[in-house]
């Protein structure tokens, strides 16, 4: 149940094999996108809620943090997500989850990503090396062709964040493509409007979408997942929810520090 919901953020851009779409060209937004939302020194805290029956436990946690380094000569922003079920589940599905990205600062192209999962008795370690110049992505299975614009799970995520969402109307597709398990997928967003969400944290202005799935263990694939995001400066994820094989995931933002703009989505 952990596996798809603690790092919601990474699941939820993900697409489905069976059903990738083909699109048009996208508005440079995600594809050729600035940075105007977020910066070193940023925290964010989720906590994670499961249910079966329709009572909603506490079940994990995930935190996304954000600092300057180089790579390779280059300024990137090293993107971490760390996620991991309480010690009180853990004996049902032990889960210990980390996501890494190199995104160059002024691109915002991932240079190199990381994943190092443990769940349950799954173990998967997987480094990606992108060379965006040769249009390459070379993992150690091998070295794939990619697109120009490609994203990996956690850059798709921050480079979303720096969507415009007034430059969309409802039911409109804001596409992208990513590299995920040596592939090249097709990519979407459905932007719904603007709508008030009442979190664990509190109520506030959101933006809510909902995007493209994986078809896995866990989710089905299609738009099942609804992701609500702050209708501020920061665009941070506020809430998750999804169903899975199993009941439902709902993932809250619980904390933060270090944004770039006062959080005055927050309603008082």
């Amino acid at each position: 149940m952990i596996r798809a919901s603690l790092l919601f953020l990474l699941s939820g851009f993900f697409a489905n094999p069976g059903t990738a779409v083909k699109t048009p060209a996208p508005p440079v937004d995600i594809c050729g996108a600035k940075n105007f939302t977020t910066q070193a020194g940023e925290q964010i805290n989720y906590t994670v809620y499961y249910s079966v029956m329709g009572i909603y436990a506490n079940a994990g946690d995930a935190v996304f943090t954000n600092t300057v380094e180089k790579l390779n000569g280059k300024p990137v922003y090293h993107i971490v997500a760390d996620g991991k079920s309480n010690s009180s589940y853990d004996w049902i599905y032990k889960v210990r989850d980390k996501y890494e990205t190199y995104i160059d600062t002024a691109t915002m192209e991932p240079l190199k990503f990381v994943r190092n999962v443990a769940e349950g008795k799954h173990k998967h370690y997987e480094n990606i090396t992108f060379n965006h110049a040769a249009k390459t992505a070379v993992t150690s299975e091998g070295v794939y062709k990619i697109p120009d614009c490609i994203q990996d799970v956690i850059s798709a995520v921050y480079s979303a964040r720096n969507i415009n969402f007034d430059n969309y109307k409802k039911d409109d597709r804001i596409p992208f493509k990513m590299f995920l398990d040596n592939e090249v997928y097709d990519m979407y967003i459905r932007y719904l409007g603007k709508e008030e969400v009442k979190t664990k944290f509190g109520k506030f202005k959101a933006f809510k979408f909902k995007p493209l799935l994986v078809k896995g263990t866990i989710f089905e694939g299609g738009e099942k997942m609804t992701v609500w995001v702050s209708d501020d400066a920061n665009h941070i994820p506020l809430r998750i929810e999804s169903p899975i094989a199993v009941g439902s995931v709902k993932v809250d933002m619980m904390g933060y520090a270090g944004l770039r703009y006062p959080l005055s989505s927050l309603k008082k």
